[in-house]
């Protein structure tokens, strides 16, 4: 597994793949990837001039959406629906913000975890009809090692009560993607179903997000020198990718798995299995999560 790189991705003609966030970085590498493989990609993204440019480097479809918005979510997952005859075999939830000042979406909702968690899980519930009808489909949730961080409260998602602590932010949103990732496996299973959720994540990669996250501050100013020294210091986008390419198609994957880069830490290098926090574990409070991620997106669960 250590060795595996992209050109052990198997072949994915006739199979219909949605990327969300595949304008930039681990997105389009793996949409990048999967075209070349076959496959027929969907990139959904928010920005339509980012998204275009995406699509016609790739070969691909693009789709807006803007994940902060559940109307848009709600839209674009019709949209998807009626362009693949409701039928999508790979669903990789990847698009993300990073960590940055507190700021609230037109709903209310805090908007790392409205972007990160909230829209990929009511995206994932609007989806699960033509998941179903997909060939061995798969959802793969893209997490981080800052999953372990601390700031998780599933009763205070929105930082109305407590103090808003950025890192606690970005942390929780990305439990709260892996928390998703087992207690939809859980789900799925119970009810006989072939759709696979699993996770991954990228390590330590040189993607724009640190640079992003100093934006989000209003530290413009040291986006540049922040994002050269990041690439200097992480592994490329392509080897970032590879867990995320792992876990959407190679055969051994299992329901509930969850991969990322072997050495260092999880830092770099290879694929492996990655750890998951105990949090993520305890099945009443993801059962809590997933009844809570209803209330905030007004999406039935699929899944019930």
């Amino acid at each position: 597994m250590d060795a595996w790189g992209d050109d052990d991705t198997h072949d994915q003609t006739g199979r219909t793949v949605v990327i969300t966030g595949a304008n930039s970085g681990l997105g389009l590498r793996a949409a990048t990837v999967l075209a070349a493989k076959g496959a027929r990609v969907i990139l959904a993204c928010r920005s339509r001039e980012r998204g275009e440019r995406a699509a016609a480097a790739v070969g691909g479809e693009l789709v807006l959406l803007d994940l902060a918005d559940l109307d848009s979510v709600r839209a674009a997952a019709a949209e998807i629906r009626v362009r693949t005859g409701d039928r999508v075999d790979l669903l990789i939830d990847n698009a993300g913000i990073p960590a940055g000042r507190l700021r609230r979406t037109a709903a209310g909702h805090e908007s790392i975890f409205a972007t990160n968690y909230l829209g990929h899980a009511a995206l994932t519930w609007l989806l699960m009809p033509a998941l179903r009808a997909g060939d061995s489909a798969r959802v793969v949730a893209v997490s981080s090692i800052a999953h372990r961080g601390k700031g998780f409260d599933v009763d205070d998602t929105g930082f109305e009560r407590r103090r808003f602590r950025m890192s606690h932010a970005y942390s929780q949103s990305k439990l709260a993607v892996l928390m998703f990732t087992l207690e939809l496996q859980k789900r799925l299973r119970a009810e006989g179903s072939r759709v696979l959720s699993v996770a991954a994540h990228p390590g330590f990669t040189a993607t724009e997000i640190a640079a992003a996250g100093a934006r989000n501050q209003g530290l413009g100013a040291f986006a540049r020198p922040l994002n050269a020294m990041t690439k200097a210091m992480s592994q490329s986008v392509p080897e970032g990718t590879l867990p995320i390419l792992y876990a959407a198609t190679a055969p051994d994957v299992q329901g509930g798995d969850y991969y990322g880069p072997r050495k260092f830490g999880e830092f770099f290098r290879g694929v492996g299995p990655a750890r998951i926090d105990p949090r993520a574990q305890n099945q009443a409070l993801r059962a809590r999560l997933w009844t809570r991620t209803a209330e905030l997106t007004g999406v039935h669960p699929d899944p019930n």
